[in-house]
């Protein structure tokens, strides 16, 4: 196994990755292709010399940090993307909200969060897969409530439910995808 094979230093590029999720993906992939390079010709074996090499590289955010200021512009872009993710995690939360009170706001604010989320770089598919799930509960839960409440006559614990359900699970994966880009 050469050294950029070792758990540890997949972790450590896995984390300048993450770090880096704003700059350019052509400039992020010669980033991590430089590291793995340096990685690789150290001819590090064993935990102790593989992690003698990552501190030489230094610490994932470090590293990333120093790559992003050299781009203006991935600085701009991070900058934007920290008000797209507020925007994005937002737009998640509440449109569950939005949609018992207004189902045309609401559904418009779906959609645009859902659009966010799909286009944004700092999440995987697994990730947006449960975002999606998770703003798409609320209208999902609306609607069966309303054709079981169709036939019978909804009480006071059904409609805590709902509206539970309405806020709590959005709320729950907006949670989840800002601990993800936290990481």
């Amino acid at each position: 196994m050469n050294a950029t094979e070792h758990p540890l230093a997949a972790a450590y590029l896995g984390a300048v990755a993450r770090e880096a999720a704003a700059l350019p993906p052509e400039r992020r992939a010669e980033l991590i292709a430089d590291l793995r390079e340096h990685i690789e010709v150290s001819g590090a074996e064993g935990d102790e010399e593989v992690r003698a090499v990552l501190d030489r590289l230094g610490d994932a955010r470090t590293v990333a940090a120093s790559a992003l200021a050299e781009e203006p512009a991935a600085r701009r872009e991070e900058d934007g993307a920290r008000g797209g993710v507020r925007l994005t995690l937002g737009l998640l939360t509440f449109s569950g909200l939005l949609v018992l009170l207004h189902p045309l706001l609401g559904t418009i604010a779906l959609f645009a969060g859902l659009a966010l989320l799909w286009n944004s770089p700092l999440w995987s598919s697994r990730q947006k897969l449960t975002g999606t799930v998770t703003a798409g509960a609320p209208p999902v839960v609306l609607v069966v409530g309303g054709l079981l409440g169709a036939g019978s006559r909804i009480g006071p614990l059904e409609l805590l439910v709902i509206a539970g359900l309405t806020v709590g699970v959005p709320f729950a994966g907006a949670t989840a995808l800002r601990r993800a880009i936290r990481r």
